[in-house]
């Protein structure tokens, strides 16, 4: 059945994806790691509408999966049963009244009770004129009682205005009037809940709560499955996937980090208290480029989940020191007396053998059909369309969302399904890809220059001569792409 999915207008790249992953959590379809071709499901807009539009229609089996995925989702701000819309209300009366009584009749019973919200996107509709509008919706049948806290059923009547393309939002050709019966709705207290302002512990890098969420939710954390973090911080995506019922796991090269935080009631375990989630079951000192496990030990985690230092806010550091790792100087082992308090060498850690290094571990720790979800770094001034993402031959790419920081910078979450098992064989094909991937791509990725390259100007010579008002980053077409 079709049925109305409206959006949050922001973060489009990530909206599909979302409900996408959801749908396969729920069970609407079957694993599709044996497939070629990722699993999508059905979306139409609808008449005359820009992709960018909040208001799409999605095919889903059962009224039950669309309510699962709305109240999880957190860019779906509502999934509705659409009984009628047209591009006025003379043409919404009649498609509602066309609509079929069996699918109406159920729902206004006397027995019932009842709610319907006025909503509006691209315009503002005052009190009064709210009031109309619900009072023009007689023809409909309503026979029980209106209530306003937790009614029975929640109607919508959403009209979205012919506003053109002059405050940011998608241009549509006409207005559209939607009326439906609410079959799921965002949990709007959850980002405010988890915001970053109020939580106990933060680092420089803590991952915004509502990114926290979109990555728990690709990556498929649920109740019984175990979630890892190599590059855990204070925790934040830990956080949003212990919500969902995971049980956790994290790591950082940064003992101080894991360990002491800023006291004994201002730590990663203070953050999963603050909300009365499930402690971790572990947080490792560990070097993603040493992993700590065993050679045999494989297939552990259900999903992996992490945010790569690569460069802009904090640059990656693996195990060793400069003078180590240049063979200055031999090894060392730490005496029985300092190990409490040791803080080990470090050296610098480029995005391009941290990737490798966090591929190579999840095509070994991942179970068949796990997920690796992770962010990747892009300069704008690459096609993004061209642009060349990590492979490993253990996953296949199910999905690549941009989001847009800056003129020149932007972040694309990649999620990976796992395909194939590890093995010697598999080993070496992924040492080969990794080489041809190091050689063709751009060169900040292999000195880990991101920063400069992201602050520092394109052309130097150029930025000094032109006009400073030609050099302003252009405005975004749609605001919702910058968000």
């Amino acid at each position: 059945m079709w049925y109305l999915c409206v959006f949050y207008h922001r973060l489009l790249d990530y909206r599909k994806p979302e409900v996408e992953s959801l749908a396969q959590l729920f069970g609407a379809i079957e694993d599709p790691q044996n497939d070629d071709v990722p699993f999508q499901l059905q979306w139409k807009l609808p008449p005359h509408y820009h992709t960018d539009s909040p208001f799409h229609f999605v095919n889903l089996p059962s009224e039950q999966l669309a309510h699962n995925i709305a109240t999880r989702s957190i860019l779906v701000k509502g999934m509705y049963e659409l009984w009628g819309e047209g591009s006025s209300y003379e043409e919404l009366k009649e498609s509602v009244l066309s609509y079929p009584d069996e699918r109406k009749l159920p729902y206004l019973d006397s027995d019932s009770t009842f709610k319907i919200t006025v909503d509006c996107f691209g315009k503002v509709i005052s009190l009064e004129e709210q009031k109309e509008l619900i009072q023009g919706l007689s023809y409909i049948p309503f026979k029980g009682r209106v209530k306003l806290r937790n009614p029975d059923h929640n109607f919508w009547l959403i009209e979205v205005d012919n506003y053109g393309g002059n405050n940011g939002l998608p241009p549509i050709v006409q207005k559209r009037i939607f009326f439906g019966r609410e079959v799921g709705g965002a949990d709007r207290k959850l980002i405010p809940t988890y915001q970053l302002k109020s939580r106990n512990y933060l680092g420089p890098t803590a991952m915004d709560a509502e990114m926290a969420f979109l990555m728990a939710n690709q990556a498929l954390a649920t109740s019984g499955k175990l979630v890892y973090d190599p590059f855990v911080g204070t925790g934040s995506i830990l956080v949003a996937a212990a919500h969902f019922g995971a049980m956790t796991m994290g790591a950082d090269i940064d003992i101080r980090v894991v360990r002491d935080g800023r006291g004994p009631n201002c730590n990663v375990w203070s953050n999963f208290k603050q909300y009365g989630l499930p402690m971790p079951v572990g947080l490792l000192r560990a070097d993603n480029n040493l992993p700590p496990w065993r050679p045999t030990l494989k297939e552990v985690f259900d999903a992996i989940i992490c945010d790569p230092p690569y460069g802009v806010r904090a640059g990656g550091r693996k195990s060793g020191g400069r003078k180590l790792l240049k063979g200055a100087v031999e090894p060392y082992t730490v005496p029985d007396d300092k190990r409490t308090d040791h803080i080990p060498s470090t050296a610098p850690y480029s995005l391009v053998e941290c990737v490798h290094d966090l591929l190579d571990l999840a095509a070994k720790m991942l179970v068949m059909g796990g997920r690796l979800v992770f962010f990747y770094p892009v300069l704008r001034e690459d096609d993004f369309a061209e642009t060349h993402f990590p492979e490993h031959p253990c996953f296949k790419l199910i999905s690549s969302s941009e989001q847009i920081l800056s003129s020149r910078y932007s972040r694309v979450l990649l999620t990976m399904v796992k395909t194939g098992p590890y093995t010697e064989e598999i080993a070496e094909v992924a040492r080969i890809k990794h080489m041809e991937f190091k050689e063709n791509h751009v060169k900040w990725l292999e000195d880990g220059n991101l920063h400069s390259a992201v602050f520092s100007p394109a052309d130097a010579h150029v930025t000094e001569a032109a006009d400073p008002k030609l050099i302003k980053d252009p405005k975004p077409k749609y605001r919702g792409k910058y968000v």
